[in-house]
């Protein structure tokens, strides 16, 4: 069998394969952060393509704290059962279901440039960039706000039978924002060191872990570098991952950038793995590989040779929802297709 092809157990829960699609955004939610048919649909083809875990889009924790206003929320009990349909149909086709909480911070309607119904927040007033909206600095009372609101996020996330929360930590958005010494400019407990400077995602962590069954993983989705001088490093992130570990966390989502509008001086296929690779082998956890893997071959062999534990993909599975499907047909091996395909598959 393939490694690709290998199930994964991570606490109860175990995965039919290491393929993962990739929390992307998709701005089609309600302005209420309501999931539509289009999402079910969306996430629907996914499982039947035979991926073995599908990561909703960032849901936002709070209002203010959606990338834009068409982002998926569970901030209140109305946003709970569109999910839980679609996590019912899911399962439904054998594959698991996550659900990515995120507070996008300063970076938040970003569409306009963090100028939306509500002014965007961070750990420090300074703007992503110039001609972006300046961020209210976050006061301690309103950090604990913050906090509170991921951990009855969580709460929903659990009633609408999600099998994995991811924590988003990365891409420039709050988590992130305190962890970067390039936006988190503050002297407070929250400021300084990287000991300070992590503390509102441990705090974060914390929170959620509290009420997220014992039974289930939580997934952290880390920046490893911010590609840029005097910012995270991977060495960083190492440090972070082992104390996240420590902290009831199972795995690190290992993806890149975002803090500044700086792009990898480098980019290919698989050009993030080693990030993954690193965390994986120093902070002794597993890892997830993300960022241009879009052959059966190269996924299997990040697997095979201990590089992450999962493989995420992204807009190759925009493209090609049925990927998995053929992936094993090329790596010579045969899964289930579902039933009502059965006349299309090849000798």
């Amino acid at each position: 069998m393939p490694h690709l092809f290998s199930p994964l157990t991570l606490r109860d829960l175990t995965l039919r394969n290491r393929i993962v699609m990739s929390p992307m955004c998709m701005y089609t939610a309600n302005n209420d952060g309501r999931a539509t048919d289009w999402h079910l649909a969306h996430y629907m083809t996914r499982a039947i393509g035979g991926a073995g875990l599908l990561i909703t889009e960032a849901t936002a924790v709070e209002p203010r704290g959606r990338i834009s206003q068409h982002d998926l929320g569970l901030w209140d009990d109305a946003q709970i059962e569109p999910l839980a349909r679609m996590v019912r149909l899911i399962h439904a086709e054998g594959a698991a279901i996550g659900t990515q909480l995120a507070h996008a911070g300063r970076k938040a309607w970003s569409s306009n440039k963090g100028r939306g119904p509500e002014t965007p927040v961070s750990p420090t007033p300074l703007p992503f960039a110039e001609g972006w909206c300046t961020p209210l600095e976050l006061a301690p009372a309103e950090i604990d706000r913050i906090v509170a609101n991921w951990q009855t996020a969580a709460v929903r996330a659990g009633r609408a039978d999600f099998d994995v929360i991811e924590i988003h930590a990365a891409h420039g958005y709050l988590n992130h924002q305190f962890l970067s010494p390039l936006s988190n400019h503050r002297t407070d407990d929250y400021g300084g060191p990287l000991v300070n400077r992590m503390r509102f995602l441990l705090r974060v962590t914390e929170a959620v872990r509290q009420v997220w069954p014992p039974s289930k993983p939580l997934f952290v989705r880390v920046s490893a570098t911010d590609w840029a001088r005097g910012g995270l490093t991977p060495d960083d992130i190492v440090v972070v991952a082992r104390t996240l570990k420590e902290h009831g966390v199972d795995l690190i989502d290992c993806s890149s950038g975002g803090t500044l509008p700086v792009r990898p001086p480098k980019v290919g296929p698989g050009y993030q793995v080693p990030f993954a690779h690193q965390i994986r082998r120093e902070a002794g956890m597993a890892t997830a590989a993300v960022g241009l893997i879009t052959t059966p071959e190269l996924a299997d062999e990040i697997v095979r040779n201990d590089r992450a534990d999962l493989v995420a993909l992204g807009r190759k599975l925009l493209r090609h929802p049925y990927w998995p499907l053929e992936a094993a047909r090329t790596l010579g091996h045969e899964i289930d297709w579902p039933r009502q395909y059965q006349h299309a598959r090849l000798p």
